[in-house]
């Protein structure tokens, strides 16, 4: 790793999470445990790009359940919303939904489930997209979960992690579903061994509910954290994108 990836500080990657249409934040996965903040998922996504947002995160929550991609035309529309690109997760289990996740809009493509079943998947998409695709790491108290958080699978993060990277991945995407949503700060214990783990990029996701929170994972001075993915927080108005990204770099 080069020394301006050692001093470069993490980016704060608003959320858009879509349901039934609406941009939606849940409680530590739970479906039914969902909070409905932007009727248009576009709205929200100029929101955060007048705030200066230089990355947005869209999951496709509808497909995360049902195995398939549901809502790219508000990908489409998202991303033709707004001059910022898009990472786009969600129901994406084969090289088909990958491809029509990009041909939506799609800057970056994010799987978990699929390559849980088809490890060889991974391969197959590092050579097709190379770091444009992001390996999805959810975990309950240190379990991959998997099929939108619901299906726990008795395999460790770092050692799933650890799996991918020999794949050549080069990104991931680590998630502690128990603090997701919860605002009560982030999962910083599992953080250290999980980006041990990696070989490459690290982005992180859940419990930000704070600058302070934000302040945190800086100063954890990670080098492989290069992002932080932030939503209810930033519905609810605890700070701006600016704020925070003021935060992450100390």
């Amino acid at each position: 790793m080069s020394e301006r990836e050692r001093n470069r500080r993490p980016e704060l990657i608003p959320a858009i999470d879509v349901r039934g249409g609406h941009a939606v934040r849940l409680l530590r996965g739970d479906y039914d445990e969902e909070t409905v903040y932007d009727a248009d998922p576009s709205d929200a996504a100029r929101r955060w790009a007048e705030q200066g947002a230089r990355f947005l995160h869209v999951v496709d929550l509808d497909g995360a359940r049902e195995g398939r991609p549901v809502n790219l035309e508000h990908v489409r529309r998202i991303a033709d919303a707004v001059d910022v690109p898009v990472q786009v997760g969600g129901g994406l289990r084969d090289a088909e939904a990958v491809r029509d996740a990009i041909a939506a809009g799609a800057e970056r493509v994010v799987l978990g489930t699929a390559l849980q079943r088809d490890p060889g998947l991974a391969r197959t998409l590092v050579a097709e997209h190379g770091d444009a695709f992001v390996a999805a790491v959810d975990a309950r108290d240190g379990e991959v979960a998997v099929s939108g958080w619901t299906e726990g699978t008795g395999v460790e993060v770092a050692d799933l992690v650890a799996g991918l990277a020999k794949c050549g991945v080069r990104r991931f995407l680590y998630t502690p579903v128990e603090v997701d949503g919860t605002l009560a700060g982030p999962g910083v214990e599992r953080l250290r061994v999980v980006a041990g783990a990696v070989e490459g990029e690290l982005i992180y996701s859940g419990g930000v509910g704070s600058l302070d929170d934000l302040r945190a994972l800086a100063k954890l001075d990670i080098p492989s954290v290069t992002g932080v993915i932030v939503g209810r927080a930033l519905y609810e108005g605890r700070f701006t994108v600016t704020e925070g990204e003021a935060a992450l770099r100390g």
